[in-house]
């Protein structure tokens, strides 16, 4: 139990320090449920979570396949890939392996649903994400 609370803050702490950065392009065809999101500032909570929604702005929202492992190189694979749900599931050497799925309502809102392995440890989240306007100016984004 511990260890999960571990890799839970250490999870959120990417989340926030790294600003979901993907590491590399993603290779292979775009995933269209991902294209329809619109870059801009973001308010994304946890689902059944307490803790309040962290704000940050995504440049690249394909930058949120590799949550958790967002500073490793990583292999994708697309497992699903239709107009409003994309799953994509990433192995990263040395340091685990993750899968993805994004629900998305509308280019304004969508869910990112998220396990896996980093470092060792386990993780499993669940997000709802909405859209809250354009980023600030001189804003640190997610790519």
């Amino acid at each position: 139990m511990r260890i999960a609370k571990l890799a839970r803050a250490g999870a959120v702490a990417a989340l926030t320090v790294a600003g979901l950065a993907a590491a590399g392009p993603a290779s292979g065809p775009a995933l269209i449920a991902v294209a329809r999101i619109e870059p801009g500032q973001w308010q994304i909570k946890e689902m059944g979570s307490d803790s309040g929604a962290r704000t940050l702005c995504v440049a690249d929202p394909s930058s949120l396949i590799q949550y958790g492992h967002s500073a490793v190189q990583c292999q994708r694979f697309i497992i699903e890939n239709e107009p409003d749900i994309a799953t994509v599931h990433y192995t990263c050497p040395g340091n685990g392996h993750g899968r993805t799925t994004f629900k998305v309502a509308t280019p304004r809102a969508f869910n990112l649903d998220t396990q896996g392995i980093v470092s060792g440890a386990p993780f499993d989240y669940h997000y709802e994400a909405r859209r809250i306007g354009a980023c600030p100016p001189g804003a640190s984004t997610a790519r």
